[in-house]
């Protein structure tokens, strides 16, 4: 009996001693990525997170910045001077696209569009008057799936080529590789696919609540959120199906402007780096 009492006191010192082996190492897989939100293993998700911490400085990112530089992927240019990149996401097209192009022209913006297939299929003529105007497009997938959850590289690699065959055909010109992962989902593994690709991930450190298509923000809710937290270096997004930014566009990028900010051209700085 005495034996066997040994036994199990053994066989549960051996137990407790593998469980904290495998706490340990949880533990440091999730900070191995540079964050306690940011996990590192292909598959899990990570949704972009930003804390405002001071009115008019960057953002904290559930990232860091370093971190992300591993994988030639940015949430902000970190610049000290008052300067902007102005971005939109495009999953199809609701008629705003040409009221928030006539006010990028007005100011002399180069914004970077970070479109999905469909609408590559469906606004073949918009897609050529961004480029004429002298603005990025970007990969912003295929299909918009979770990325977060696409383990091999051909079926990643699938998602942004077909992107890069509609592009060439619409324009006769090879796309940007700037890539933003739709809902900002993503993992350690993504970004190396991405990297290994030849693209820059692209993520932002200015947002508001503007993709619910019947459901718009108003005007003031939408300077209460882009006006105080406006930040040197910030890369902003919004979405070019807002109802919102198509009216307010000229008038913010006119308080930025009188608030000093100049806008910059992503490709221009990723070309420095």
């Amino acid at each position: 009996m005495r034996r066997l009492r040994f036994a199990l006191k053994r066989h549960r010192a051996v137990l407790i001693s593998l469980a904290a082996i495998l706490l340990l190492s949880g533990i440091l897989t999730m900070f191995s990525f540079g964050s306690p939100q940011a996990l590192s293993v292909s598959g899990e998700i990570t949704n972009w997170g930003l804390s405002f911490q001071e009115e008019g400085q960057p953002p904290i990112g559930n990232v860091s910045q370093d971190a992300l530089g591993k994988y030639n992927a940015l949430f902000c240019t970190q610049e000290r001077e008052k300067v902007l990149y102005i971005t939109f996401d495009a999953g199809f097209e609701n008629g705003n696209t040409e009221k928030i192009l006539d006010a990028l022209q007005k100011h002399g913006v180069k914004a970077t569009f970070f479109l999905v297939g469909n609408y590559f299929e469906t606004q073949p003529e918009l897609v050529k008057r961004m480029v004429a105007d002298g603005h990025l497009v970007g990969n912003h997938t295929y299909s918009h799936p979770d990325m977060s959850k696409i383990a091999d590289e051909k079926s990643f690699e699938e998602e942004l080529r077909k992107n890069e065959e509609l592009y060439r055909e619409i324009t006769g010109k090879e796309m940007p590789k700037l890539y933003r992962p739709p809902q900002g989902k993503f993992c350690e593994s993504n970004l190396e696919m991405a990297k290994k690709l030849g693209y820059h991930t692209v993520f932002w450190s200015l947002a508001y609540v503007d993709w619910y298509e019947n459901d718009q923000p108003t005007r003031e809710e939408a300077f209460s959120k882009l006006l105080p937290r406006i930040h040197p270096g910030a890369i902003v997004l919004l979405h070019s199906t807002s109802k919102t930014n198509g009216e307010i566009l000229d008038e913010l990028l006119t308080h930025w402007e009188e608030d000093g900010y100049q806008f910059g051209d992503l490709s221009e700085f990723l070309l420095k780096r």
